[in-house]
């Protein structure tokens, strides 16, 4: 099918014109005015946007997590994606401990194949690192297209490693050409912290939030970097919540050394106010919880100056049924939250409509960082003939309400419930078909298509 976009304003991270797109095989054939082409479809843009298909670097579909699984899996969570513009997500293998990254990748694989509905590719979390671990690095980038691993420095028993596997991964990691991406909290602190309240009979969700300091956040950020800087390694920081924590990656930077930071559409439109609401706070229990408005102004400085690369959702949702598990004890409620649908609106109507970001600025975030940190552009995050045709065309003045009555994600609540927001996802297309159009899915399950990645060879 071919398809001719006419009259849009054409929006990448460098550019803002008007002009025709036309679409074949997959592809962006050609870019110019008053196209004449023949097409299949011809799609009228007149006083919308076209931006490239969102990139969500962090979602964790039907994970495996605190004795239960994410609500949503690689059928309901990147068809959800597509509602909201994004046309594809990195999601986080996991290693079990006492097992093979091939074995965990495997298990993946058997979630994703012919279930997702969205593009999807893999980082891989190492838990576990020894010699047979580290045998496996070099396949896992030049034979697999898996070019970033993940460390927890926090989750012990399950999925911390210490700083020795983490300098020695980082080592590895870096003489085959992948990026080294951790959450960045300290473990150890947080445990103390947590058995501290519960002794105390401090029960509530409540004290998840203060359990979870920022300093516990900036110093394992710190530790980090350092480390990185030793050991020379491409280094990103995921889900950066607090602005102590972004003002480490700042001081990296003046010695010249690269770190990549993320955060979150929560941690910029939310604030810690969300945990005064009795048990009803489970909702927005996450790791790193949601902070301050200070750090919300951080974060949003942090993205207009280029210290932070990229937005993304750390989506795993868990229903409200399975957050209940932690109903009398805090440390038991499922971490994570929905928002893989939500992720663009918002950043566009708290951002580019309040004149946070720029729409250039946006682009960047939403999802030209994120293929060219994680080795995917120029084939998605930009428009431009050769590309993949992932493209999104947005109404930036239509208003909205969010809410679990007509979001897709596979949650029973929403994060956002009752915010109006301006800027609305129309016509959604991936890889030159029309995936979404009037509120309606077009594209069955199996459609999405694992992306093998490049190592990392692009400057953001």
């Amino acid at each position: 099918m071919s398809i001719l976009i006419k009259n849009g304003r054409v929006i990448t991270a460098a550019d803002n014109y008007i002009a025709d797109i036309y679409i074949e095989n997959e592809k962006i054939k050609l870019i110019g005015t008053n196209l004449t082409v023949n097409a299949d479809v011809v799609i009228d843009a007149e006083n919308k946007f076209v931006f490239p298909g969102g990139i969500d670097p962090h979602v964790h579909l039907d994970m495996p997590f605190m004795g239960t699984y994410s609500s949503d899996n690689y059928e309901t969570g990147t068809r959800a994606a597509l509602f909201g513009g994004t046309t594809t997500v990195i999601d986080f293998v996991i290693q079990k401990q006492g097992n093979s990254l091939k074995a965990a990748l495997n298990e993946w694989n058997g979630r994703a194949e012919g279930n997702a509905v969205g593009d999807y590719a893999f980082h891989m979390s190492v838990t576990d690192f020894n010699e047979d671990t580290k045998a496996e690095i070099k396949d896992m980038i030049e034979e697999e297209g898996i070019t970033s691993f993940k460390t927890f420095m926090a989750y012990k028993g399950a999925l911390m490693i210490d700083d020795k596997q983490m300098i020695g991964l980082m080592y590895e990691v870096k003489k085959h050409g992948g990026l080294l991406t951790t959450h960045a909290t300290n473990g150890d602190m947080i445990d103390y912290i947590v058995a501290k309240h519960k002794s105390e009979g401090k029960l509530s969700p409540l004290y998840h939030y203060l359990s979870q300091p920022e300093i516990t956040e900036s110093e394992a950020t710190n530790r980090f970097t350092d480390m990185a800087y030793q050991t020379g390694v491409p280094a990103y920081v995921v889900h950066v919540s607090s602005e102590d924590a972004l003002n480490h990656i700042r001081d990296a930077s003046k010695r010249n050394q690269k770190v990549f930071a993320e955060t979150c559409i929560q941690y910029l439109v939310l604030d810690a106010s969300v945990y005064d609401k009795g048990f009803e706070s489970a909702k927005w229990v996450m790791s790193p919880p949601i902070r301050e408005k200070k750090d919300q102004a951080g974060l949003w400085a942090g993205i207009d100056q280029g210290t932070v690369q990229t937005v993304a959702t750390d989506h795993c949702p868990f229903t409200l049924e399975q957050k209940k598990a932690g109903e009398k004890d805090f440390s038991k409620i499922p971490n994570g939250a929905p928002g893989i649908e939500n992720r663009m609106e918002l950043l566009f109507s708290e951002g580019v409509r309040k004149g946070k970001i720029s729409l250039n600025k946006f682009v960047d975030v939403n999802s030209a960082n994120a293929a060219k940190i994680f080795g995917m552009f120029p084939q998605k995050g930009t428009i431009a003939v050769g590309s993949d045709a992932d493209i999104v065309i947005f109404d930036p003045n239509e208003k909205h309400t969010l809410s679990a009555k007509t979001h897709h994600m596979n949650c029973d609540y929403s994060s956002y419930e009752g915010l109006e927001i301006t800027g609305k996802c129309k016509t959604i297309i991936l890889r030159g078909k029309v995936a979404v159009d009037d509120n309606k899915i077009l594209v069955e399950k199996g459609y999405g298509k694992f992306i093998k990645r490049n190592k990392v060879t692009a400057i953001v």
